[in-house]
């Protein structure tokens, strides 16, 4: 594979899209000079975000994969317990049930949406899972409903990693707002992006209760911890996984043009995917089932692994930037080491993983690079 560190990108795989707004509303707070940190934006960006997706509760935290581990200790997740996973996915996801002293358990994905395969949940259910914890790939939302009826005939808990999906929906539903918990990530390459942050939303008051005080030292608050000349009550044992008042601003600005942005991408996915349908090849992101794909990540699927491996060479040598979105968990050094994972223990995650490849996509992508992607991807293959 051709090393790409000094390459300068006529294509990189995403921008992010700004305006004055952004600049704006942090100029506002860097000019007032105070409360750059728990100032009212936080709850502002909370309301944003819960509303959106029509929670309950939402707290924004300083990463999704804060967000995530978070949430399992809300849960009482810990030693002992099984947590399913898909190993198709960032390796936070698994990494977050490992921090909590729990065993992530990997489930095998279906080939529609490359989410956990609900079908195959029952085979590695135990008395010692707790949760399930699938994800939406890429911007569209996996099979939930299915997976929160085994869920439901099981009495475990459904925390869904919805990183790469706020604003998908499924069957008019948004994406975070019927599982028990949802995380989200705002992490620079997200569609709705302040660089690094998350969030959690969840319709449990409890949950709600307890993430706010493990983001927060473990602090009761009645009144903001800089505003307040009293003592502060510390509850139980917490991080300081708070957002930052820019950063929830930059949040408020985003999620103002979050359906726009949106719009954006999957008019770009549609021109990208017409050019690409000729290639028998290549097999391109979609919406399917009910599902609205919000193209996070534009992900094509070649027929196999050496023109998938041979295009993403090709397409580097064109200084347009791919990336391969992702490569087992399971099969990393460290799950391999600690848990003894194999190769072909989860055969359509692995064939999937040596089969994607993720191409450029971003909202202001303009008529040039569209153009130029395309046509290099066709010339890899008319040359063939």
């Amino acid at each position: 594979m051709t090393s790409n560190t000094s390459v300068d990108w006529k294509i990189p795989l995403y921008k992010i899209y700004t305006d004055e707004e952004d600049l704006t509303l942090i100029t506002k707070i860097i000019k007032r000079g105070n409360n750059w940190a728990i100032g009212p934006e936080i709850e502002e960006f909370e309301n944003a975000i819960k509303n959106y997706v029509g929670a309950d509760y939402c707290l924004t935290l300083n990463s999704g994969t804060s967000a995530l581990h978070a949430a399992f200790l809300a849960y009482g997740f810990g030693p002992g317990n099984e947590i399913i996973v898909p190993s198709f996915s960032f390796i936070s996801t698994a990494n977050s049930v490992s921090f909590v002293g729990a065993k992530p358990v990997f489930g095998d994905i279906e080939e529609t949406t490359f989410g956990l395969d609900p079908n195959l949940l029952s085979q590695i259910i135990s008395q010692k899972t707790k949760a399930i914890v699938p994800m939406d790939y890429g911007g569209i939302s996996c099979k939930i409903n299915e997976i929160q009826e085994v869920a439901k005939n099981n009495n475990l808990i459904v925390i869904e990693d919805s990183a790469e999906a706020l604003g998908a929906s499924v069957n008019g539903k948004k994406v975070g707002s019927t599982a028990d918990s949802s995380i989200f990530s705002f992490c620079g390459n997200k569609v709705l992006t302040t660089g690094e942050g998350g969030a959690i939303v969840t319709n449990d008051k409890t949950i709600f209760e307890k993430i706010k005080l493990i983001r927060s030292h473990g602090r009761m608050d009645t009144v903001r911890y800089f505003d307040n000349t009293e003592q502060s009550q510390y509850l139980e044992l917490g991080y300081n996984w708070r957002m930052s008042s820019i950063t929830a601003a930059l949040g408020l600005s985003q999620i103002s043009k979050l359906d726009k942005m949106i719009k954006m991408r999957q008019e770009n996915a549609e021109y990208i995917s017409k050019a690409l349908s000729k290639f028998p090849e290549i097999i391109t992101p979609s919406s399917k089932g009910g599902s609205k794909h919000i193209y996070q990540m534009y992900t094509i699927r070649l027929l196999t692994k050496n023109i998938r491996d041979k295009l993403h060479d090709f397409l580097t040598k064109k200084s347009i930037f791919s990336k391969i979105y992702f490569n087992p968990i399971h099969l990393t050094d460290f799950y391999r080491n600690k848990f003894g994972m194999k190769e072909n223990s989860l055969p359509v995650t692995e064939l999937i993983s040596q089969q994607i490849l993720t191409i450029p996509l971003y909202p202001n992508m303009n008529l040039e690079e569209k153009k130029y992607l395309t046509d290099s991807i066709s010339e890899f293959f008319d040359s063939k």
